[in-house]
């Protein structure tokens, strides 16, 4: 029975493969901001797990688990979870700027850093799901596909370093998802939100695990997925 530790875990792509990886009987840890939201995920995921710590403070992550148990081997960290904000460059102070980095791209470096023992113990598995925004950026997605970018970069070079150790690392780059962010995007964009045009979160998932499952020997190393009819 495999481990996995799960950012994003409440709701959209995140919620999927915590119910996938549940039914098939894997022990699942979601990582929830604080107390109040980890009862709900406890409550909502039925024998999942919960971790607290959250990802805007990525310099206390450290602090918070240290006052929980850990799990002492992880076959998988799923970095699942992000946050987006659209606009013009020149509109963006600092704060947007170190917020969207923050949880897109510090938090996953910090929340791996930790991990990395039990990563190594299990010849594990990191997952990075990123964003087209991670290949390419488009006006008034500066913040997002700079922190998606960094991810990309963040990825690639873990993906050398722990190879010795055995451990995979993974970044999917879905084009537009329906998930509740999607729902967001379109509301920035001005634009009525239809999730039948995009891709369903349960394709995604499935993207997940298919390189999660990939027999030992073998490493998917990106994948790059798009609506499609």
């Amino acid at each position: 029975m495999a481990t996995h530790v799960i950012t994003g875990g409440g709701s959209g792509i995140g919620a999927e493969v915590a119910r996938r990886l549940l039914e098939r009987g894997d022990t699942v840890c979601l990582l929830a901001r604080d107390a109040g939201r980890a009862k709900e995920l406890a409550e909502e995921f039925e024998g999942a797990h919960t971790l607290v710590g959250d990802l805007a403070e990525p310099e206390r992550l450290s602090w918070a688990f240290g006052h929980q148990t850990l799990p002492d081997s992880v076959d998988s960290l799923l970095h699942i979870a992000g946050v987006v904000e659209l606009g013009p460059i020149g509109d963006f102070g600092p704060k947007l700027w170190n917020e969207t980095l923050a949880a897109n791209l510090v938090a996953p470096a910090e929340l791996t850093r930790l991990f990395l023992p039990q990563l190594r113990t299990a010849r594990g598995h990191v997952v990075f799901v990123n964003s087209g925004a991670g290949l390419r950026a488009n006006p008034e997605w500066g913040a997002y596909a700079a922190s998606k970018h960094g991810l990309k970069a963040l990825a690639d070079a873990l993906r050398g370093e722990e190879a010795d150790h055995g451990v995979r690392v993974t970044s999917v780059y879905p084009g537009r998802t329906a998930t509740p962010m999607q729902e967001k995007v379109h509301r920035q964009e001005g634009k009525e939100y239809d999730a039948g045009r995009w891709i369903p979160a349960e394709a995604i998932a499935t993207t997940v695990l298919t390189a999660l499952d990939l027999p030992r020997g073998a490493e998917v190393t990106d994948l790059s997925v798009r609506p499609g009819g």
